[in-house]
């Protein structure tokens, strides 16, 4: 019960109900415009749960997360450029591809703690970028057109429709809400949370930390390049904006401002973030102005974002 009255879930349940009904709610008040919006916010939501298992939960601060957007993105985008449009075979391959470089990636990169670490990722995430800016074949700075959308080749199941592109991005940012809850309640999240805490006492049990943190990080990538195969379908295209460091630079701040080691910060935090970024760019070209404030008094003074806002204080002690 005290769960159901908690003013952070509460917001959070109406968040992703908003995002149920959108379909059917926009157009009827004149604005079916703001179904992409939604759309694009769950792809978000996606990436900013994904990150938050790492650093709310694990400490692990990646300033190249966004890459496996991009990667994702790009498995999509180059197989169908090659007339392979079957999803069957580009979804494993865009998943496989995210899982060996986040290997790569987090092998390397967790030998390093703080600042290191931050900076290893991005070099890392930075050389993905550059590797698709030079890739001329496929767009080069340009980016790459997607003609065909990803084929399941079921008559009644088809990206293609609208609603079932809609409500295949709401059911997977579900189920990354889900996967998430899971792990951190579980063994795994336990040694997450105890690592990020204290690491040196972890190991003195007998616990491999760098194992787990590696296939968190493992994780975290797939479950972000879902996320970018997702954006290709929808937008039938992709371009290196995708993974560019700025990208990874918004996804820390939706998971900052959300509230960081919670479960629902991330999805609330991206859909304030790019509704507020939408809002004001229709107002003045000059948005950035007002927003970059906000962020910073938001970092400055709302400990623990949203969710540390909406919670109470006597449960914050």
């Amino acid at each position: 019960m005290d769960a159901l009255r908690n003013p952070t879930n509460i917001l959070s349940a109406i968040v992703i109900g908003l995002c149920a009904i959108v379909p059917f709610a926009a157009p009827a008040v004149g604005e079916p415009f703001y179904v992409i919006v939604f759309a694009r916010i769950m792809i978000w939501a996606i990436a900013a749960v994904s990150l938050n298992l790492i650093m709310g939960y694990g400490g692990m601060i990646s300033f190249g997360h966004a890459v496996y957007l991009g990667v994702g993105g790009y498995t999509i985008g180059i197989l169908a450029f090659h007339g392979v449009t079957s999803a069957w075979i580009q979804w494993p391959l865009a998943i496989g591809a995210c899982a060996l470089i986040s290997l790569i990636f987090g092998a390397i990169s967790l030998r390093t703690r703080g600042v290191y670490f931050i900076m290893i990722t991005l070099a890392l995430a930075q050389m993905i970028f550059f590797l698709s800016v030079s890739a001329e074949r496929y767009g080069s700075d340009d980016g790459l057109n997607i003609l065909t959308r990803s084929d399941f080749g079921v008559e009644f199941y088809d990206l293609n429709h609208k609603l079932t592109m809609y409500y295949t991005i709401f059911a997977v940012l579900v189920a990354s809400v889900f996967v998430s809850w899971r792990l951190v309640n579980s063994r795994f999240g336990l040694v997450m949370r105890g690592a990020k805490s204290n690491d040196t006492r972890v190991q003195a049990v007998g616990v491999s930390t760098y194992l787990y943190r590696l296939s968190a990080f493992v994780i975290a990538g797939v479950m972000c390049g879902i996320a970018g195969l997702l954006q290709a379908n929808l937008e039938n295209f992709v371009s290196p904006d995708m993974m560019d460091w700025r990208r990874s630079g918004e996804l820390i701040f939706m998971v900052v401002l959300g509230g960081m080691s919670t479960l629902f910060g991330p999805v609330t935090g991206a859909f304030v973030f790019l509704m507020l970024s939408e809002v004001l760019a229709s107002i003045t070209h000059h948005w950035h102005i007002i927003f970059g404030p906000f962020l910073v008094l938001v970092v400055l003074f709302a400990r623990g974002g949203i969710a540390g806002l909406l919670t109470p204080r006597s449960a914050r002690e």
